[in-house]
């Protein structure tokens, strides 16, 4: 297997002055055929790939030695046959001996070297496979980590998802595997031709005869089983989604009684795809027959001159049966060849979405002279501040506001009005356009990111939870924190009391797509885990959007608690959640509209008593 494999970081930690190299894959079998989707930048894509390649550049050159060494034993082994042909004298009934046992030998060690070649050389291009998606994962994956929130916010996470995994195994499967194959065909042709030109150039025109033949054949199927396989293709990325729905809307299917409906739906595509499928594999595969048929009148066609030209005491047998291989030899990687391309491009689209994930811009990188608070105490300071998602229309236009230690402030607003992008920015989710944000007066772009974030417990409004167990998820943001600390952080969040009727309590396996826990009980072990990381400042999202009003209220009574010389930032629509809050101000029209506690603004009859109004339906709550 291949080791040492020099350990680059990241792309551009590989030298320009590289060797540029490529890997095998076979080109035959219906795949081919397959629907591929462009690269836009094919060349540029091409050589940024070949420079990951380039990496294991020795271990490279290693494969395309044993490549030649297989491709000039399977050129020898033909050559061997006609002369073993040849030590039998029909005229005299009698045959050489000695000269038949040294050939025959010598055919023995040909396959025998034939195999441990082929098997050495697979076993080393598995391993700069495996290698390769090793790299270019850990180089992706790493910059995903490294991406700011817009990102994701602009993309399907399955889409990011699919390029993690199934654009970078198709580059694996097909580009790392092409160019060995690539390099075995181009020269088992032309070793081919050059032998039969050798043995008889009157007898290879006879050879030749049916390439026009296979040029045409692999057009003509390939063109319609393509066809055929698109309408596969599609037909299964439709059944794909009526299962993916069905599974997750599983409630709602059973509560209004569609599984009638659901299994026709997947019948009537099932159905389709049946048809494509059938009509694509019964093309592709008439492939290979019709190529025997081809083969066979290459050999009738070689058997027949060979025969005149035998006769004729121009040739012998051993050379008719030589020609006969070679001409199989040479025809078959024609076909592989052809079959290369369409491969070829589908990894290499793949590569470039890769690519444009790892082109993507990355969080600001943080200054070189930072600076850290020692004992911070969660004074808040906004000065001017102006941000937008796309350079184009502003979310927040030069906003001002400060925030004491130990406060309480609500954000209230309609919905898309501003009031998270407050939060993410003073988290550095996102990067402001202008302005100024300050902790206990220092600027958050004068401290490293990681350790702005330790000043930060969030609770977001879309509960995260991770596979592992109940007490691994409390203690995400302490992974010290001993399993006394996490007791008592759960106690204070309320979550104590349904953890311990588990069956397994604090060791009750969980994770983010399993429904062994309600959507309030994922969300209290949220909040459990903010109140564990025992940090200044605490950001509220919604973190009671998804509990009942009694579930509510006992967590309101902890976070009285927990908000305790705490700066704390609300962002919720229940304005019993609110209302006591130190400060509360109105997000609206890129600015604060209002700012004033509860009393001050329901005195003040705008914006934010309209909202009061409009939520308990006329009753004036004070």
């Amino acid at each position: 297997m291949v080791k040492n494999m020099p350990d680059y970081k990241k792309l551009s930690d590989i030298p320009d002055n590289m060797p540029r190299l490529g890997g095998r894959k076979p080109g035959g079998g219906p795949r081919r055929f397959m629907p591929t989707e462009k690269p836009q930048n094919a060349k540029g894509t091409f050589k940024r790939l070949m420079k990951i390649y380039a990496i294991q550049w020795k271990q490279l050159i290693f494969v395309m030695m044993l490549t030649i060494l297989s491709t000039c034993a399977t050129l020898a082994i033909p050559y061997l046959i006609g002369k073993a042909f040849d030590t039998f004298d029909i005229a005299f009934n009698a045959v050489n001996g000695r000269v038949l046992t040294i050939i025959l030998a010598a055919l023995l060690t040909a396959y025998i070297a034939n195999w441990i070649v082929t098997t050495l050389n697979g076993w080393m291009m598995a391993g700069i496979s495996q290698n390769l998606v090793r790299f270019m994962r850990r180089n992706l994956f790493g910059k995903l980590q490294k991406l700011p929130l817009k990102f994701y916010d602009a993309r399907s996470h399955g889409d990011t998802m699919s390029r993690l995994t199934n654009d970078i195994d198709n580059i694996s499967s097909t580009i790392a595997q092409t160019t060995t194959e690539l390099v075995s065909s181009v020269l088992s042709i032309t070793g081919s031709f050059v032998m039969m030109l050798i043995l008889s150039p009157l007898l290879t025109p006879a050879a030749m005869i049916t390439i026009p033949l296979v040029i045409l054949l692999t057009k003509t199927i390939a063109g319609r089983s393509r066809r055929y396989f698109l309408g596969q293709q599609k037909a299964l990325g439709e059944l794909n989604g009526i299962i993916e729905e069905s599974i997750t809307g599983i409630k709602m299917v059973k509560a209004f009684n569609q599984e009638e409906n659901i299994l026709n739906n997947f019948e009537a595509v099932n159905k389709g795809l049946r048809e494509y499928s059938t009509k694509a594999q019964v093309w592709s595969g008439f492939l290979m027959p019709l190529m025997n048929v081809i083969n066979n009148l290459t050999f009738a066609s070689v058997a027949c001159v060979g025969g005149i030209l035998c006769v004729k005491d121009i040739i012998t047998v051993g050379v008719i049966a030589s020609f006969i291989t070679y001409s199989k030899q040479f025809g078959m990687p024609l076909n592989n060849i052809a079959g290369m391309f369409n491969t070829i491009q589908s990894a290499l689209a793949g590569a470039e979405r890769v690519f444009e994930v790892l082109d993507e811009t990355e969080e600001l990188k943080d200054k070189d002279t930072t600076k850290k608070l020692d004992a911070p105490k969660g004074m808040v300071e906004f000065k001017n501040v102006s941000f937008s998602y796309n350079d184009k229309a502003k979310v927040l236009d030069n906003i001002s506001f400060t925030v004491k230690a130990g406060e309480t402030v609500a954000l209230v607003g309609e919905t898309g009005a501003g009031k998270t992008t407050i939060v993410n920015l003073l988290t550095r989710f996102y990067d402001l356009d202008s302005g100024e944000i300050k902790i206990d007066k220092i600027n958050i772009y004068d401290i490293k990111r990681e350790e702005l974030r330790k000043y930060f417990s969030v609770v977001l409004q879309d509960t995260c939870l991770f596979t592992g167990t109940i007490a691994d998820n409390i203690r995400y943001g302490n992974r010290d924190a001993t399993i006394e600390q996490v007791k008592e952080a759960a106690k204070l969040a309320n979550a104590d009391h349904f953890i311990t009727r588990t069956p397994k309590g604090y060791d009750t396996m969980v994770s983010g797509s399993a429904d062994n826990l309600s959507q309030g009980q994922r969300q209290l072990l949220a909040i459990a885990r903010a109140v564990l990381c025992n940090t200044p400042i605490l950001i509220l999202d919604e973190a009671t959007s998804s509990v009942d009003t009694r579930t509510e209220k006992s967590i309101q009574r902890a976070m009285l608690k927990l908000m305790q010389n705490r700066t704390s930032f609300l962002i919720a629509h229940r304005l019993s959640t609110i209302k006591d809050a130190d400060k509360i101000m109105v997000i609206g029209e890129k600015k604060i509209l209002e700012c004033g506690t509860h009393t001050e603004l329901m005195n003040l009859k705008g914006k934010y008593y309209r909202m009061v109004i409009s939520q308990t339906g006329g009753v004036v709550i004070e």
